[in-house]
């Protein structure tokens, strides 16, 4: 089994091991069967959990990335050679380009660091402050001319200062006459209020991409959008980016048995994003519980549709917000008999009370990414942070080099 050192921002990581696979994969995020991997003390290797071409990575320690306590890295670009040889992979590690620019937005500065490292750049220089009555000052402090120029900034709490630093960072990089500006937007806010639930109401997501695209965007890179209509509300390219592969490679590596497995959609309109999880863990099944919103932030849950009893239930959501939906869901879950829970979702993005609700014993492990910053006052016993910069670096590299997206996530 081989070994590797895995970099730190604030210290050496502790050692990784990677079970290589019997062939060389193309992708950049290789993945197999658990079935067909060598660890001991597994169940039964026809009854584990199958993630579709997973890889398993056993840390033997959590390792701090700075902004989670717990994360599991996919891969490192420094050590991936070492484990997978394939030409188009080192072609990856090595890309180098003077015209391309990173810059990072004050949302969420250490995904943009982790972002750089695993592209073996550095972050351009940018000067942002606030004023005494809150305008924001933004200075590139480097030309960008020619350049192409990715601006990395979740429109995260504060949504609203944070998306008028992304719009001003955009208009400065098109006023020093930047080739191509690409908005790098790990959460993409306002993407809930995607449709009129009722009369006289705004569509937030609408407008924000208008905004986005006359500010002089190019193109929007954005991770796990809470609807998919989100993209055609662009008139320019949207790459959207799947965080899946992140979440089910730290699932593989628990190694459930899949006989015990349930997918779960907490609400009827995440059973598209529950189903395609489903099948990627050996086709699970599939439950769903049905809820009824009285108000904004408010969720009642009504009944479940499926069997849940001595099952380990997964939880799969876009983000969880309050929590309301999801500790809800899990309440009922439990009193239909689910041995384990687990609330697996990208964008943790947790206002109050959610960390009441997530940390009350409902949850076997809350399972979320990096999207967002999760402060340390936010963490809990059960949580868990898995860092997707690798998976936005790639994506990054194959704009920039005119490559397939879509191609990572198969």
């Amino acid at each position: 089994m081989a070994s590797l050192t895995l970099p730190s921002p604030s210290r050496t990581m502790p050692s990784a091991r990677l079970v290589p696979s019997q062939r060389l994969p193309l992708p950049l995020f290789p993945r197999r069967r658990t079935s067909d991997l060598p660890f001991d003390g597994a169940p039964s290797l026809s009854r584990c959990i199958r993630a579709q071409n997973a890889a398993k990575c056993d840390v033997s320690e959590p390792l701090d990335f700075g902004n989670g306590k717990p994360t599991i890295p996919v891969l490192n670009a420094r050590t991936l050679p070492k484990f997978y040889e394939s030409t188009s992979l080192q072609n990856t590690v090595n890309r180098t380009s003077s015209r391309l620019k990173l810059f990072s937005g004050t949302a969420n500065p250490t995904l943009s660091r982790e972002i750089a490292r695993y592209m073996g750049k550095e972050l351009s220089k940018i000067n942002i402050k606030r004023f005494a009555d809150g305008e924001i000052y933004v200075q590139l402090q480097e030309s960008v001319r020619g350049c192409d120029v990715y601006l990395i900034q979740p429109t995260c709490p504060p949504a609203n200062e944070n998306l008028m630093e992304l719009l001003i960072m955009i208009d400065a990089c098109r006023r020093a006459s930047a080739k191509n500006i690409t908005a790098v937007i790990p959460y993409f806010g306002y993407a809930r209020a995607d449709r009129k639930t009722q009369g006289r109401e705004s569509i937030g997501a609408k407008l924000v991409a208008n905004v986005l695209t006359k500010s002089g965007a190019d193109r929007v890179l954005a991770c796990d959008l809470h609807s998919g209509q989100s993209m055609g509300y662009f008139d320019i390219p949207v790459d959207h980016v799947y965080c899946q592969p992140v979440i089910l490679d730290y699932l593989a590596s628990k190694t459930i048995s899949s006989n015990d497995l349930v997918v779960v959609s907490p609400d009827v309109g995440g059973v598209a994003r529950a189903r395609a999880f489903a099948k990627k863990l050996s086709d699970a099944p599939l439950a769903i519980v049905d809820k009824r919103r009285h108000a904004h932030n408010v969720a009642e849950v009504m009944n479940l549709i499926g069997d849940v009893k001595g099952k380990v239930a997964v939880m799969v959501d876009d983000m969880i917000d309050t929590a309301g939906t999801i500790a809800k869901g899990a309440e009922l879950l439990h009193q239909e008999g689910a041995r384990e829970v687990y609330a697996c979702c990208t964008h943790a993005v947790f206002s109050p009370p959610a960390i009441e609700r997530l940390s009350s014993g409902l949850f076997q492990e809350v399972i979320v990414t990096n999207t967002l910053p999760v402060a340390e006052k936010n963490y809990f016993p059960q949580l868990t942070i898995l860092s997707v910069a690798n998976l936005l670096g790639e994506t990054i590299w194959r704009v920039h080099d005119d490559g397939s997206v879509s191609s990572i996530f198969q």
